[in-house]
């Protein structure tokens, strides 16, 4: 008897033991000649629609990427604001947000006065944050305020004062920028009570 399974050839002979009546069966497996596996042409085909599908996906994952880091930092950014404004209000002093644009840095800390720094003897504050930019991504500040500039260690800087209100004279407007032109802006509310983010130019 035959049976044929999956390119194989299974054939049943009967086999009587020696000294026994009850009849045995041994079985034989016959590969065929050509066993199941891809060809070359198949393999081939494979890897040249991969090649295709790859190239189609590629150009759109990488904007969903740049698109994600820029959306990230530019909440990081909204969220150090907060920051700032809650501790101003619950500290009672003011709070300074900086940027440093060449090094694409910006952090929050306490606006040290001499008295201050003499009460609590030191001049750094324990409480400061400094946080790097995605290596992709560029940070600039836009839009002076209404006086003369506020700086922070010489560099530009958004005050939030112990009231929760913006300083008139800090920056109006951050502007984060990826490597492909895209940005999105941190712009200062009309009542100078925060800011928001936005992603069409102000």
């Amino acid at each position: 008897m035959k049976l044929r399974i999956a390119n194989c050839e299974l054939r049943m002979q009967p086999k009587r033991a020696a000294g026994r009546s009850a009849a045995h069966s041994s079985f034989e497996i016959r590969h065929s000649k050509f066993p199941a596996a891809f060809t070359l042409i198949e393999l081939v085909l494979v890897l040249a629609l991969l090649v295709v599908i790859t190239s189609l996906a590629a150009p759109a994952m990488a904007k969903f990427i740049r698109g994600r880091a820029l959306d990230s930092e530019s909440r990081r950014l909204f969220a150090l604001t907060h920051a700032a404004q809650s501790r101003a209000v619950s500290e009672g002093m003011p709070m300074v947000l900086w940027v440093d644009e060449k090094k694409s840095m910006y952090g929050l800390s306490a606006e040290m006065t001499s008295k201050t720094a003499a009460k609590s003897d030191q001049t750094d504050d324990p409480s400061g944050e400094t946080l790097t930019l995605d290596a992709t991504l560029q940070i600039a500040v836009q839009n002076p305020g209404l006086g003369a500039p506020i700086t922070f260690n010489s560099l530009p800087a958004i005050r939030f004062l112990p009231d929760g209100t913006v300083d008139q004279d800090s920056p109006q407007t951050l502007q984060l920028t990826d490597a492909a032109g895209f940005s999105r802006w941190l712009l200062e509310s009309r009542d100078r009570m925060g800011y928001e983010i936005s992603d069409t130019k102000p």
